[in-house]
């Protein structure tokens, strides 16, 4: 049966359009770090380099090689951790090109690290790609974490942050770190603004956790 990330994975990827707790297991990822303004062509090229890794995983078997392990699935979204580089002004003020992230693209459990090389080395052969010597493959540990959809423009974003700082608020939580993800659930190139689904989620600890270790 094919595995279906919509379906068995539904609370990490389609959460409610309100905030709520949510506890993320350990995810292995194709990633690669960059920085500056995701309007750009630099952040276009390298969304194409990590799906021409996550394809070229998926489509092993009709290539002739099997991994072990294996089995059919939907390549899983696009995913990414965004910070924004404070070291010149004010960190509440949103400069695009100050951005840095790093993006992924969530793997199954069957890729392991010498799997992950491996097809990265394939694909430069088949199309190469500079980009493809800074992709690097890992597992990210998120634990618990507050979680919302946000139904909207990328630019909307803010207000649905703030819905998520004062459930923190109402249910004791404290952010551990000003870094966020998003996961694009939307393809933005058919869907309108308006209608763009993204999960916002931020990691959180309990704020009497936080104060006993200061």
């Amino acid at each position: 049966m094919k595995y279906e990330w919509r379906k068995a994975d539904k609370k990490y990827y389609l959460p409610k359009n309100k905030p709520e707790i949510a506890r993320i297991p350990p995810m292995k990822f194709f990633m690669l770090d960059g920085r500056g303004n995701p309007n750009g062509e630099a952040f276009s090229e390298a969304v194409g380099v990590l799906y021409s890794l996550a394809y070229a995983v998926k489509m092993m078997p009709k290539s002739g090689e099997t991994p072990e392990g294996y089995f059919d699935y939907t390549v899983f979204p696009l995913e990414g951790i965004w910070d924004l580089d404070a070291s010149e002004g004010n960190r509440e003020k949103l400069d695009k090109d100050k951005l840095i992230y790093t993006i992924m693209i969530r793997q199954p459990d069957f890729v392991t690290a010498e799997l992950a090389n491996k097809v990265i080395e394939q694909v430069k052969k088949k199309k190469y790609n500079p980009l493809l010597e800074k992709a690097r493959f890992g597992e990210i540990s998120e634990g618990t974490c507050v979680q919302m959809m946000h139904i909207g423009s990328y630019d909307s974003e803010p207000g649905s942050f703030m819905e998520m700082n004062r459930f923190c608020e109402e249910n004791g939580l404290v952010r551990t770190e000003m870094r966020h993800r998003e996961i694009y659930i939307s393809d933005v190139r058919k869907t309108e603004p308006s209608k763009l689904k993204t999960v916002l989620r931020i990691k959180v600890r309990e704020k009497q956790q936080k104060e006993g270790m200061d």
